[in-house]
Parts: C-alpha cells; structure tokens; sequence
C-alpha cells in the first residue's frame, strides 16, 4: 500500500456517518491506518449489508438511530457520506462542537501518491469522467476511474502508484466536504440549478463545485466550458493555469468545434482531431463532454491518435442517453440520470425524431417551465410517473403535447409510452428529477425501465 500521509491517521477517533459504498470503504480505510473508527447508519440493521463485513475486521458498527452519545470531546473527524444532508442532527451537533465534518473523497484524496484529475458539473460528469478513463487506457496511460462513478475512492487509493493517473467524478455533495483536496487537473463542466433542496441556495452550490478549485496552484491546470457563465466567472479568480472548451466559439486554449471539426489548441500550436459527425455519442450535450475529455485526456499525456479513436467508438455509459433496443420500430433510450431538467432537455435535444417523453420523479419544488419550448417543439406524448407528474403534465398541456398520460410507476409508463408511440418514434426515458420518492437510485430507476422495454 503506497499511501502519502497515513501516519496522520494512526490513533485518531473517527465516526463514520452513513454507510453504503463510500462509508464501508473509508471506514474499512481508516482502520487499517490506524485510526479509532465507529460507524452508525440511522437505517435498520438489516438495510446496512456492509456491516458484517466491518464488525468482523474490528469495526464498531451502529444501526438503527444516532445514539446521544455518538460525538464526544475526543472524536476527531467526522466523516459524512456525501448525501446525508448538513441538518442531520449529528451532523450539526459536530458543527457545534467543532469537530471537522468532511466527506470521504477529502480522506482518499489525501492519502493517494497518484496525479489526480477532478471532474465536475450539473450534467455530463459520468459521461466526461468514462470518456478520459478510455483514452488514457487507450493510450497507454496508467489510470483508474473511481469517486462517484464505479470504486469509491477509498477503495482505489489503497493500490494506486506514483506513474498513474487517478481519473475522479465529483459531485457537489462530495466537494461541500473537502478541505485540502488538491487535483493536479480540474475539470468544471457546466453549472445549473440542481440539487437545492440539499444546498439551500444556488450560491452554496455553486460555491461547493468551486471548492475544487481552492487548492490548485499555477503548476495545476483548470478546464472550463466557455459557454457558461459560472465557469467564465470561476476561471477568472482561479490560481492555476486555464483552458477552454467550446461548441461554439475559438478559445485561447483548449478544445473547439470549427469549420464542424474538433480542433484541439495547444501552446504548441493547433492540431484537427475529427469531424463532429464522426463522434460516437449522439448530442450537442455529448459533444461538450467529448471536447472536455479531449483537453483532459490531452493534459494527462493522452496521443492524439488515442483521443480521436476514443471519440469515433466510446457508445455511452449505462443510465446516460443509453441505447436499449428497438421494438414494432420504436427506439427505447434510457437516461434516468437525467435528474434535473436541464440535463432532461439535453437528452430531447439529442433527437430529431418524435418523441414519446417519460418523466418524473421526486418534488424538489421545481416548476420545469424550462421544459415547456422543447416539449412544444419536440414531444407527441408524455408520460409522467411519481411526486412531480401533476407539474410535468400540466407543462405539457401549456406546451400543448396531444397525449398526456399519469401513471404509478416506470414499468407502467413504459407500457403507456408503447402504446402512444408509432414507427419511427423515440422512447425516451429522462425523468428530470431525482429517483428517491420511489427507488433507490437513479440506477434502480434505470434497470427496471430497460427491463419494462425488454418484456414488450
């Protein structure tokens, strides 16, 4: 194990807040450093599965509740799974008593010898994060993926070398938590209105995406989208050296679409990679994320000839504007990581055909009058299912959809969109909200939409 900094750990008390994937394995991290660990899930003891596992090694475990005397004077760290909200009760009593609350990527992200690449943003972070991991192994680049996409970090940092990159996705949850976490690359991909219901105010979002920035140095590097303004903003009061991606105008440097070619500027000069028509992932969306990893991938060392053969073939990743099948001359997409409605109106945008629309999903207050012009322009029927479907089916009757149908759940939306759906039409599942009013991730949400299809 080749770690930087793990004598820090030794001795120290440590509770664990949340289990799940990152919580297992920071818990199971910490205690092989050294440190005192306790970990409590408010989840019955039966819905923590990792517990086993972590009592064997030594772990004390807590299910069931916050007990009263979970943080005292001589706990040091608290390590919050990144989705537990700050007005959690031990969350806030830490705040009150000043014990450090941070997530587990700030832990990972400071033992780790590897060069790390951060990527964030409201939308494309998997897909971007997925797209630089392939070039660089395309290109022979040592690297791993791993943060909040696949391996927790925990996880990965244990094997990880000096030689390697360590290709991270972020989300703002994670970077609220983190103090030092100090990437050699960071990547800023978009910033929209999202996930306010845990942030309070899109002040503190936007705040928590520039949290990766706040350690970088001029030796780092920082990539921007051109066209957005809060990534302009950023990139102004930034100390690391900058550069651009853009679908619509030149930059000083970076990755641009000109003439309909990628061209890649470097200090070195500029290089043309591929035509936009011959990029493998449909979408203006999908573009901007591909112009993104090319100037990651290209920071990291990436050939240019790996890069551009990246692009020509990478298909997507699961739950991302994913192909499931053509049934009766219906094409079925599933993109239940749609969980805002921007990143909703990016996947209809992706397609020239008629479109019957599935959406829907948890009440976060959103009134989607955003998605009333594409709905117009775009959509035959919509199908909407879970707490928001009484707001998305009156936007679609202001948008004037003819069919508009409400439903109890995604296998039954995918019945009712088969119905409505004729040859030639898209299916598209990208609900604009989250999962969490009735299952328990957007991947769950995504399995069962493409199960639903399989069974027509």
């Amino acid at each position: 194990m080749m770690l930087r900094d793990a004598e820090e750990w030794a001795g120290r008390s440590v509770v664990v807040l949340g289990l799940a994937k990152s919580g297992a394995a920071v818990a199971k991290l910490l205690h092989r450093l050294g440190a005192q660990v306790v970990v409590n899930d408010k989840k019955p003891r039966e819905a923590c599965p990792e517990a086993d596992e972590l009592e064997t090694l030594g772990i004390q475990v807590i299910c069931g509740h916050h007990p009263d005397d979970l943080l005292t004077n001589g706990v040091d760290i608290l390590v919050k799974n990144p989705g537990i909200p700050y007005s959690a009760a031990p969350v806030r009593q830490a705040q009150e008593m000043g014990i450090p609350v941070i997530t587990e990527v700030e832990v990972a992200g400071g033992l780790t010898a590897s060069r790390l690449v951060g990527i964030t943003g409201s939308n494309g972070k998997t897909t971007t994060t997925s797209l630089v991991g392939q070039m660089l192994s395309t290109g022979g680049i040592p690297s791993r993926v791993a943060g909040n996409i696949g391996m927790a970090l925990s996880d990965v940092v244990q094997e990880t070398r000096p030689d390697e990159w360590l290709v991270v996705e972020l989300s703002s949850f994670q970077l609220k938590g983190t103090e030092r976490f100090h990437p050699d690359v960071a990547a800023l991909l978009n910033v929209v209105p999202a996930h306010l219901d845990y942030h309070g105010t899109m002040e503190d979002y936007i705040t928590s995406k520039q949290r990766l920035f706040r350690n970088q140095t001029s030796e780092d590097v920082a990539v921007f989208n051109w066209d957005n303004p809060v990534c302009r903003e950023t990139a102004s009061v930034v100390k690391s050296r900058v550069w651009w991606f853009s679908r619509r105008e030149p930059v000083p440097r970076g990755a641009m679409v000109e003439d309909g070619w990628i061209r890649l500027r470097t200090d070195k000069g500029e290089v043309s990679l591929l035509p936009v028509k011959e990029v493998a992932l449909p979408g203006a969306h999908h573009l901007e994320n591909a112009l993104a990893a090319a100037v990651i991938a290209h920071l990291c060392g990436c050939p240019t000839d790996a890069i551009v053969n990246v692009l020509r073939t990478f298909r997507g990743v699961e739950h991302r504007l994913e192909y499931v099948g053509t049934v009766d001359g219906v094409a079925y997409y599933n993109d239940s990581k749609a969980t805002n409605a921007q990143a909703a109106i990016r996947a209809l945008e992706s397609f020239e055909q008629p479109i019957v629309w599935i959406g829907g999903g948890l009440d976060r207050g959103v009134d989607f009058h955003e998605l009333v012009p594409v709905f117009a322009q775009r959509v035959k029927a919509v199908v909407a299912y879970g707490q928001s479907a009484p707001i998305l089916l009156a936007r679609a009757e202001e948008a004037g959809v003819p069919i508009r149908r409400g439903v109890k759940d995604v296998a039954e939306a995918v019945a009712e969109a088969s119905r409505a759906a004729q040859p030639g039409d898209v299916v598209l599942l990208s609900p604009a909200c989250a999962s969490w009013d009735m299952y328990t991730s957007f991947e769950e949400r995504g399995s069962i939409f493409k199960q639903a299809v399989h069974r027509l």
